[in-house]
């Protein structure tokens, strides 16, 4: 049997027919176009389906089950999608509304979360047993992820680990405290940082090549901003110890040039670093896919 992962973006639809292996074989997608009923984005993932079941060459009748990676926080219980800001989305009973067109089980969970869980089974968290993942974007993502089940908490909003406060007196957050390691470390902290020192950029990876090319002004934002994220990942490992943490997001791309430097820095944030084993820090693989694979491995 085959099943169907589904990441609902603030952009775009992206969804794929998922086999036993974990590979994707059909896509669809569709624009998001954000802002409009609920009703008529179900309508459109439903469209995508057809078409990745179409590509795949098989029928609505061979899916086991469909997986919703959504924005925001969700009731996975009830399939209710509690509140997504981006799609101003608020208790919308996605499960019922895809309900009419899916008669197979349909599950739901954050878009962060299903990301760590595709990393966790078909990335670069394949085979162990504790697993972080931290996506660094327009804020922080992250989902943790232990003996292949993401950790979901009491009221299924777990593993909101930009929401770390590093700094008491820092920066306003989104969420409306104050310092945390979203305000710090994501790449939108990146640019505001790198704006605020006088760097002309248009994205965090220009930041990373100015300091490259030996713009000293963009060495020290970046010194400071590998900084700020390894305090958070030093929390991360201080408390839960996972066997890895992968980095994902456009700043991944970074590869070496960011994971070095950092590995080093996050030496130092470590209690346990003179213990003999070591959370790893590794890159993300799945790129986009992570999203897909990850909820099309949802279950209950």
């Amino acid at each position: 049997m085959y099943k169907i992962g589904v990441d609902l973006g603030g952009t775009n639809i992206s969804l794929g027919v998922v086999d036993d292996n974990w590979a994707i074989i059909g896509r669809g997608r569709r624009k998001t176009l954000a802002g409009r009923p609920a009703q008529e984005i179900m309508a459109d993932i439903v469209a995508a389906a057809m078409d990745a079941i179409e590509a795949a060459k098989l029928k609505l009748e061979d899916i086991e089950s469909v997986g919703l990676a959504t924005p925001g926080s969700v009731e996975k219980d009830t399939g209710v999608i509690t509140f997504a800001n981006n799609l101003d989305f608020h208790n919308v009973p996605a499960r019922e509304l895809l309900s009419q067109w899916f008669s197979c089980p349909i599950y739901l969970d954050n878009d962060a979360n299903c990301a760590a869980l595709g990393e966790a089974i078909a990335g670069c968290g394949k085979g162990v047993g504790s697993f972080v993942a931290i996506t660094l974007g327009t804020g922080v993502g992250s989902g943790i992820v232990i003996d292949g089940k993401i950790v979901n908490g009491v009221n299924d909003a777990a593993g909101e680990c930009g929401h770390m406060v590093i700094d008491i007196n820092g920066k306003p957050c989104n969420c409306g405290r104050r310092g945390c390691w979203e305000a710090y470390a994501s790449a939108t902290a990146l640019m505001n940082q790198a704006r605020d020192a006088g760097l002309n950029i248009e994205n965090a990876k220009d930041v990373f090549d100015a300091r490259d090319a030996g713009n000293e002004r963009a060495a020290l934002v970046v010194e400071q901003y590998l900084r700020y994220l390894a305090i958070g990942l030093g929390n991360l490992i201080n408390a839960l110890q996972p066997d890895k943490i992968c980095i994902g997001g456009g700043l991944a791309y970074q590869g070496e040039n960011l994971l070095a430097p950092l590995c080093e820095l996050v030496k130092h944030e470590r209690y346990t670093r003179y213990a003999p084993k070591q959370t790893e820090l590794v890159r993300a693989v799945l790129g986009n896919d992570a999203g897909i694979v990850g909820a099309a491995a949802l279950t209950k």
